[in-house]
């Protein structure tokens, strides 16, 4: 939560900043910063937090170390990449639209054929549904274990038993990846290896027979299958220029998902959907939050200023799938108020979130499809980067004590 003392007046970050009033408002279209209501309802207010980052990435300093030094949050690109591209209309997955590939009907295995440049070839055919190994067996059934955490146990095993996993050849090394895409499914959701779609395996641990759900869940899978250099995917790039194989590729990944930043963002999206159930008010919930200086999780996005298409394709599903029930007008409600108080869209964390409570669902569902989903954009770019070749190993600009001199 944050005092008074964490909001700056737009005065005061102007000055901070050194900059007008008119590129201050630039900076907020931007997503460079975020402004809340002040007590009087018509100026407006910035965290200090935000706006001193920000005066930081400013003070750093120009040239290549200025670039580098921003290329780490969402600035300057860092190196080349055929997967994906980000656009204003959604993620593209080597040169098709993640949206359109919903509406084609597509599967996630589709998109990692897509994203793994397959060609004519279906690494899915290699039969997929063989008993977990003995030594996997009790981890993988264990569903008293978190699902990220059942799966980052499991999967360095699996790659005891994979003869080839060091293999170079496209053909082997896809055979590899579409094995590790259905084997981690079935380890988020603690059930036997399966030949069955992505999205049919979620959906039937979670709504068995309910065709629309499955569809939604496929929707979303597709839509979380790549983004990009995001934060988990850089990992697995990161792990995988050192030659380390697939599963070791994926476990970092998953790791990476795993905090609050990233993947957790959708436990926080449920809980504000909760919250502002329980509340019993919800425009009055969203005012007093963002008056406060708290922020909205599962709203906005930083590379999508006017809303995250993502989002916007899951809620135009959800609401024909959930139209006439109180929940979804409930989140009608919620989406209504706060883009009229923040400005902010609802983005794929908070869908994940909403679809879990449409259909009465815990939290953990909507990080697994999350997982699920993402790990074909992991295994894309390990691909990528072990074909490329080269270790990934910047420098750092180094902040501490300085040594003193050696003597004489």
């Amino acid at each position: 939560m944050a005092s008074a003392t964490d909001l700056l007046s737009a005065r005061d970050t102007c000055r901070l900043l050194g900059i007008s009033q008119a590129t201050l408002y630039a900076y907020v279209s931007r997503g460079l910063l975020e402004s809340r209501p002040g007590k009087d309802h018509r100026s407006r207010l910035y965290l200090r937090q935000d706006v001193e980052r920000l005066a930081q990435r400013k003070q750093v300093g120009r040239g290549a170390a200025r670039g580098a030094a921003q290329s780490l949050d969402r600035g300057l690109p860092v190196l080349e990449t055929q997967i994906s591209l980000i656009r204003p209309d959604g993620p593209y997955y080597r040169g098709r639209s993640a949206i359109g590939m919903v509406h084609d009907g597509a599967t996630l295995e589709d998109v990692a054929r897509q994203l793994w440049a397959c060609g004519e070839e279906d690494p899915f055919t290699a039969p997929s549904s063989t008993p977990w190994p003995a030594v996997v067996a009790p981890l993988a059934s264990d569903v008293a274990l978190p699902p990220l955490e059942r799966a980052m146990a499991a999967i360095p095993l699996l790659a005891l038993d994979v003869r080839h996993s060091f293999n170079s050849a496209p053909r082997v090394r896809h055979e590899i990846a579409a094995g590790l895409l259905r084997h981690n499914a079935a380890l988020l959701v603690a059930q036997p290896p399966s030949g069955a779609p992505v999205h049919r395996v979620l959906a039937q641990a979670w709504h068995p027979g309910d065709d629309g759900f499955a569809d939604l869940v496929r929707a979303a899978l597709i839509v979380c299958a790549d983004h990009e250099l995001n934060v988990s995917a850089f990992a697995a790039r990161v792990v995988a220029s050192t030659g380390a194989h697939l599963h070791a590729t994926v476990c970092s990944g998953l790791a990476a998902l795993s905090g609050p930043r990233h993947g957790g963002a959708t436990a926080r999206a449920y809980a504000l959907i909760a919250d502002a159930r329980d509340a019993g008010h919800a425009r009055r919930f969203i005012s007093e939050r963002w008056q406060r200086g708290d922020d909205l999780p599962g709203f906005g996005h930083a590379l999508y200023p006017q809303g995250d298409p993502r989002g916007a394709e899951l809620l135009a599903r959800a609401r024909e799938r959930h139209a006439g029930e109180r929940e979804m007008a409930a989140l009608e409600t919620l989406i209504a108020a706060t883009e009229d108080i923040s400005g902010l869209r609802p983005n794929i964390d908070f869908m994940l979130a909403a679809i879990c409570h449409l259909n009465r669902l815990p939290a953990t569902p909507a990080l697994v499809m999350f997982a699920a989903g993402r790990l074909a954009g992991w295994l894309a770019h390990a691909l990528e980067q072990q074909a490329m070749g080269g270790l990934i190993r910047p420098r750092a600009r180094y902040t501490g004590i300085t040594p003193s001199a050696p003597s004489a």
